[in-house]
């Protein structure tokens, strides 16, 4: 057996509070504020999640249901660049109508109980033109993003443009603004941030908190600006040979090292010497975690669901206190009106990006697709909804033994956030690329300060590969302690007259629960054996599922539920307010809860779609425009919609054209590769077309065209209109039929260009068989998607 040791050292002072030059608006109910190490809101610790969405890269008519779905995705606070080439690209024209309506958008945050942080800029990168910088304003200045007076007069404006769209929607007026980011990745020039911050202050702009980014070693105006930190599974921003980055492989062990000095590194010096915010005065704060990563043409990394999870879950054991994620929805570039968009080496940036797709491998894709991703961090923002105040004001304290290096794969990585008596126990066994080994026969002792220690669990585990997941130390549960489970916490429901804590199995681990023996009258198990040893009921042998419900009457009378679920089954539970009550919802698609019209509707492809309810309603459902069957399943209530048989989704690919040798390779800025020439690729390009069904011309929406295809790069084309693009990476090519014209798609179908990719090609595709055959300009096939919204309502 190996035993892992981790002393809790004695309770540190009291944080900081009143030092901070930041204040909520007089009055407001749930006022915001902020001590050196957590949050707080209406009084109490409050941990935050947000997650990115760029309205201006999303249509309009859209934009409620995706906002709904990030909130039944966990998300709290919905950030967005405010682009400035988005929305004033022509001079003295700025827009703020359609898809760049940011009042719109912040409202809908606000009618959902969604709060915002605008990141107005000036300049902010997200991988557009310029940074978002408009052309006509760098060609007015030679010093952009400083104090100079020419510079400074049109960003004046600009802010004040801004001001205007939110007026109103200051927290002392209801509104859901709580943060405003200023600049971004500006790592030399404080007493510019400085200036920003009172630009926009003169303009209207208001918010408890003001922010900037500091990764890099940024140098900040003194305490003027909360310093966010970041940290991303992978980098496209790397060289295409330099391997997987070691300032990425970093962000999979447990450390108290905020700072990720790559992130931007392309477009700046060194890191600065010495010049990173005190930790002392400033709790950790992230506002990029990787939700996913970009594509360039030089890198293509590609980004699984559990490296998303996994480097999630270690940045909260680390002592993260708000959990902020970019991308969390990804979005397609706006066509310019005189220009594109993107990012490139023809405006002197380093990487060239896509003309459109800035889907980012997000949780929820381009099209809104719901990936895998979403699921793997629900589930930790379940917790942190239920448990986050009390994981908030927990430090975090690493083991005896910790890894030896970045490049240390044996040694495990764990940690505890403790109060000094309780807390819980995190494990990371996941990197991406490198694959981390099974630890055998591990248990772990956590001596802590003022209370006995805690040996669990009574016996040793194997560690999985691939395996990261957190337990509960001395856990209180409605007059139950909870002294350790091998499950992670998840959330608690009403049900049945008893509180209902559900948990989260860990494959390949075994089930124990160890529950405090003078807080329990008694225990039932549906399985399994219940023994007393020590003070403590252990019960073990439970199979996890829908129906492994350990019911315990506590020894002050309440009854308590432990319902542990399967690992498979708990990535499909969402919790909201449903038919008039909060209920657990086991769904493997989307589900959105829109209490406003008091219905719950589901996005699914499936032929049948189904969920489970916990607490059933005292009602019967009723699926618009379908009959919806119900049964038991455990102790859920399943239904299952009658919806009938899908259309055929065979899409029919036609080859117009072969394509002819690749072009010759070319290197931009840096000596990276850059995309080639149009003429270049349209000599090259395979051709092939695609004739859309009637049946899916009439009723497009949720229909996506899903492409397996290799080569270079691919261009889609509604008429001469470029409609869809992506650099080939290995993943499938969606594209929504919602968003291409009807009309050109009726008289050409959709054209598809595929460009093979040249063996000399300085350009790194991740997963690729040795050989030469995917890089050759072919489309595999092709198939239509197509997801069904459901409105489920009581009858």
């Amino acid at each position: 057996m190996v035993t892992h040791l981790l002393r809790v050292p004695p309770p540190a002072a009291p944080p900081l509070t009143g030092h901070l030059p930041f204040a909520d608006a007089p009055g407001v109910p749930d006022p915001i504020g902020i001590t050196s190490r957590w949050l707080t809101r209406g009084g109490r610790p409050w941990f935050p999640v947000s997650g990115e969405f760029h309205y201006s890269r999303y249509p309009n008519g859209e934009w409620e249901e995706e906002l709904l779905k990030m909130k039944a995705g966990g998300v709290t606070a919905v950030a967005s660049y405010v682009v400035w080439i988005h929305h004033e690209e022509a001079e003295g024209r700025v827009r703020f109508d359609g898809d760049r309506d940011l009042r719109r958008f912040a409202g809908l945050c606000a009618r959902h109980g969604l709060d915002f942080i605008p990141r107005i800029g000036p300049w902010s990168h997200a991988e557009v033109r310029n940074g978002g910088l408009p052309d006509w304003l760098l060609a007015r200045t030679r010093a952009p993003r400083t104090d100079d007076p020419a510079y400074l007069a049109p960003v004046r404006a600009w802010f004040t443009e801004i001001g205007g769209q939110l007026r109103g929607l200051e927290r002392a007026n209801g509104g859901p603004i709580v943060a405003i980011q200023i600049e971004n990745e500006l790592y030399d020039q404080p007493g510019h941030l400085r200036t920003l911050k009172r630009l926009a202050q003169e303009a209207g702009l208001s918010a408890p908190l003001w922010t900037s980014t500091a990764w890099g070693g940024v140098r900040l105006p003194g305490e003027d600006l909360l310093p966010l930190y970041g940290g991303y599974p992978e980098a496209f921003w790397t060289e295409a040979d330099g391997g997987w980055p070691d300032t990425c492989r970093k962000h999979f062990f447990f450390t108290h090292e905020r700072d990720d000095e790559a992130i931007g590194a392309d477009l700046r010096p060194a890191r600065m010497p010495d010049s990173a915010p005190s930790a002392d005065r400033f709790p950790w704060v992230t506002c990029e975690l990787g939700g996913g990563m970009a594509v360039a043409y030089h890198r293509r990394p590609r980004v699984e669901a559990g490296d998303v999870g996994a480097l999630g879950l270690t940045k909260i054991g680390c002592g993260s206190v708000w959990q902020g994620y970019y991308m969390f929805h990804g979005g397609t570039n706006p066509a310019g009106e005189l220009t594109s968009l993107q990012e490139s080496h023809a405006t002197g940036y380093p990487n060239d990006l896509p003309v459109l797709t800035y889907d980012f491998q997000a949780p929820l894709g381009e099209y809104g697709q719901v990936r895998p991703s979403y699921h793997e961090l629900r589930l930790q923002h379940l917790l942190l909804a239920e448990m986050g105040h009390r994981i908030a004001p927990m430090r975090s304290v690493l083991p005896e033994q910790s890894p030896t290096g970045q490049h240390d794969r044996d040694t495990l990585r764990w940690a505890v956030r403790t109060d000094g008596t309780s807390g819980f126990l995190f494990v990371t066994n996941h990197q991406p690329h490198e694959p981390l080994p099974d630890h055998p026969d591990t248990a772990f002792t956590v001596e802590f300060p003022h209370a006995s220690s805690l040996s669990l669990p009574s016996t040793p585990v194997t560690v999985p590969a691939g395996a990261y997941f957190c337990w509960p130390l001395r856990l209180d549960v409605a007059g139950l302690r909870l002294e350790w489970a091998t499950a992670q916490p998840v959330c608690t429901v009403e049900a049945d007259g008893r509180t209902v804590l559900v948990l989260a199995a860990i494959d390949g681990i075994a089930l124990e629960l160890a529950l405090d023996a003078d807080t329990v009258a008694s225990v039932a198990a549906p399985s399994g054996e219940i023994t007393p040893i020590a003070g403590r009921v252990l019960v073990t042998g439970v199979r996890p599922g829908t129906d492994a419900l350990v019911e315990v009457e506590a020894a002050d009378g309440s009854r308590v539920g432990l319902l542990v679920l399967d690992a498979a089954t708990a990535r499909t539970v969402y919790r909201g307010r449903a038919w008039g009550a909060e209920r657990l919802v086991l769904c493997e698609d989307g589900v959105v809860f829109d209490e406003r019209r008091r219905e719950v509707r589901l996005h699914s492809p499936a032929a049948e779609p189904s969920f489970a309810v916990l607490p059933a309603p005292e009602t019967a459902l009723v699926a618009e425009g379908a009959q919806a069957r119900e049964a038991a399943d455990g102790v859920f209530t399943r239904f299952t919609i009658e919806a009938g048989p899908l259309a055929d989704t065979t899409a029919t690919v036609t080859s117009v054209r072969p394509g002819g040798p690749a072009p010759a390779p070319v290197t931009g800025v840096q000596g990276r590769a850059s995309v080639p020439a149009d003429k270049c690729a349209d000599a090259a390009a395979a051709e092939y077309r695609i004739d859309v069904p009637e049946d899916l011309l009439r009723n497009p929406s949720g229909v996506l065209l899903r492409l397996r295809w290799t080569g270079d790069l691919a261009r889609a084309y509604a008429g001469e209109v470029l409609v869809a693009d992506q650099f080939f990476s290995g993943r499938v090519w969606d594209i929504g039929l919602d968003r291409l014209p009807a009309r050109a798609l009726r008289a050409e179908g959709l054209r598809l260009k595929v460009l093979p990719l040249a063996p000399d090609a300085a350009v790194y595709v991740p997963g690729q068989q040795p050989g030469d055959a995917w890089r050759e300009a072919r489309v595999l096939d092709a198939e239509w998607v197509i997801t069904r919204r459901w409105t489920v309502r009581t009858g």
